[in-house]
């Protein structure tokens, strides 16, 4: 790593670590109210775990440097929008849309961008839903608003995601034609598994309801 950092500026950089850890526990603490509700209220539970993580200095630098930045704090703050990331998983495709509308609809978050790999997967059959958000976090000298990468995901999809990393991470992104194929039909089947358990799913609630209705 060869950030331009002098002896004075090491504590900046703990500074801008604390900034977005900050963030990722508003962010947290928001998801977890959220999810407390749904299993206290509606007596359904749509997030099956959350991961949260914040970008290590080498992977911002590679980041800055192949978008064509100086690897300098301020341009980290400004030109790198998921130092601070977090990855809510559930059950179902549906849960996915209801999650993001749940956040977007809090009045002290403020959604930057939106990518809809659900509706449009990348090539290699990537499928998720990512938000860039902005919320505020307020410190003893006053507030900053910070930037959060917000994934949101089935339990199926992660599995597939975390596979393909580490297999291109192995090939360092260059893996053999056929091995993208094959990956590639994965992802076929993940989106097929995924919709036919949501289908199960709504035909036992749809089932449940009837047997309520006829107690």
């Amino acid at each position: 790593m060869n950030l331009k950092l002098s002896d004075g500026d090491i504590r900046s950089w703990e500074e801008v670590q604390l900034r977005y850890n900050s963030a990722l526990k508003q962010m947290n603490t928001k998801i977890e109210i959220l999810n407390d509700e749904f299993k206290e209220i509606h007596r359904y539970n749509p997030i099956e775990h959350v991961k949260s993580r914040i970008k290590t200095p080498e992977s911002i630098v590679k980041k800055l440097r192949r978008d064509g930045y100086e690897s300098t704090l301020e341009n980290m703050v400004n030109y790198v929008n998921d130092i601070a990331g977090i990855r809510i998983i559930c059950s179902f495709t549906s849960d996915i849309y209801r999650i993001a509308d749940m956040l977007a609809s809090q009045q002290d978050i403020q959604v930057l961008t939106v990518k809809d790999y659900m509706m449009n997967p990348k090539k290699s059959g990537y499928r998720s839903y990512h938000m860039i958000v902005q919320i505020p976090v307020y410190f003893s000298d006053g507030l900053d608003e910070v930037k959060v990468e917000v994934q949101i995901r089935t339990v199926a999809m992660d599995f597939w995601a975390s596979l393909e990393h580490k297999i291109q991470y192995k090939f360092e992104g260059q893996a053999p034609a056929h091995i993208n194929a094959e990956l590639f039909e994965c992802a076929r089947m993940v989106a097929e598994l995924d919709a036919k358990m949501l289908s199960l799913n709504d035909e036992i609630l749809e089932f449940s309801g009837l047997e309520e209705r006829g107690a």
